[in-house]
């Protein structure tokens, strides 16, 4: 089996998280590492309590912020390896029939952590591309002594080196757990379909009922699709309100992670949504059901978890910035209280309409322009 770089450069959206990750945390953890060198120069007073934060809130921000992408990483994994395995099971069919074992097969995909170490790798150095300014704006009332920049091999090993070698032998765990299959059900495309107790929702009607059933049917892009909501709604807001409890940088730095995460995230989710049920559209198309209900009964059960992953992003983020400034800032001067605003919220709500219903309606034009041709040599 032959996996090659255009299968790996599908998982496009696993680089861009791992970079984010990493980009993020190696900032705040180098920063710490090169904080604490300078430790027995800061004195008692406000020096120690700004030192204090800064320490604590480089591992709040890290600590959140990487394990929710790490997570995030690791779903995107599993979905992205099954697609594989769904795009080329004739192929993996032929190998198990062959007497190909399934750990003989699920080794290959190694290669899958190709992608996290090019976002690691990228990440960390664009993080210190940025780090000489960004050591400057976190020192820039000049409460601390100067400090320069040093590079820690272990934060390379740790955020870059590890997390691809872990990402590799979970790819083949992936690799291996959803090999589970009979050479004849790949060879003739079969899918081992879980029937729930009950059956299906009888007295629906046809659209309602497949409306319910495409998001059933994928259920790793319900959270997908919430969770780049979730990231646009969270880093929207938040990067407008810290404009006033942090640096511009900062403020910037989050709504451009925030962009790039959730509208890649978005795209790849609802793309993969079009085309596992191109069949089905062109059914529909072929039975005179119009464009619109056609993109209600694909698209459309996947917005009320779009507009939950808003509403849990609002939350976040006001519980975040909320513990950030009560507890993180809590002894140093001059900080305000943080309270919820109503127009940041009003702001990335418009924001987030705009985005989400123009994709859909992007996707569901694109639709019309679903071939028989390529929908039925996918069949062959």
């Amino acid at each position: 089996m032959i996996i090659g770089f255009k299968d790996i450069f599908k998982m496009l959206g696993i680089l861009l998280v791992s970079f984010c990750a990493v980009f993020v945390c190696t900032l705040f953890l180098n920063y710490n590492l090169d904080l604490a060198g300078i430790d027995g120069e800061v004195t008692a007073g406000a020096m120690r309590i700004f030192y204090d934060a800064q320490i604590m809130s480089g591992k709040v921000v890290s600590s959140v912020s990487g394990g929710c992408l790490l997570l995030t990483s690791v779903v995107m994994l599993y979905f992205y390896i099954g697609h594989y395995i769904e795009m080329h099971k004739k192929e993996l069919g032929i190998l198990k029939a062959l007497g190909y074992s399934r750990i003989r097969i699920a080794k290959e995909f190694w290669v899958f952590g190709i992608s996290v170490f090019a976002g690691t790798c990228t990440g960390y150095f664009a993080a210190h591309l940025l780090m000489p300014r960004f050591y400057e704006v976190q020192n820039q009332e000049g409460l601390l002594p100067e400090f320069g920049v040093q590079f820690h091999a272990g934060l390379f090993l740790v955020l870059c080196i590890l997390p691809s070698v872990l990402f590799s032998l979970l790819s083949v765990w992936c690799g291996f757990h959803k090999m589970k299959v009979s050479a004849l059900d790949l060879l003739c495309g079969r899918e081992q379909v879980k029937v729930k107790a009950g059956g299906t929702d009888k007295g629906l009607p046809f659209l309602q009922e497949l409306k319910r059933e495409t998001v059933r049917q994928k259920k790793s892009l319900v959270f997908f699709i919430a969770f780049a909501v979730f990231c646009f709604s969270s880093m929207m807001q938040m990067s407008l309100a810290i404009d006033e409890l942090a640096s511009k940088m900062m403020s910037v730095m989050t709504m451009g992670i925030g962009m790039v995460l959730s509208c890649t995230i978005l795209l790849i989710a609802v793309s993969s949504v079009v085309r596992a049920n191109g069949k089905t559209v062109m059914m529909m198309k072929a039975f005179g059901y119009r464009q619109k209900e056609c993109s209600r009964a694909v698209l459309g059960g996947y917005r009320p978890w779009a507009y939950l992953g808003f509403v849990l992003g609002t939350g976040y983020q006001y519980m975040l910035l909320k513990l950030a400034v009560s507890v993180i800032f809590r002894d140093v001067e001059n900080v305000a209280a943080y309270h919820f605003h109503v127009l940041e919220m009003a702001v990335a709500f418009a924001a987030f309409v705009v985005l989400y219903e123009s994709t859909m309606y992007g996707y569901a034009k694109g639709m019309n322009r679903i071939s028989v041709k390529e929908i039925m040599a996918e069949s062959y």
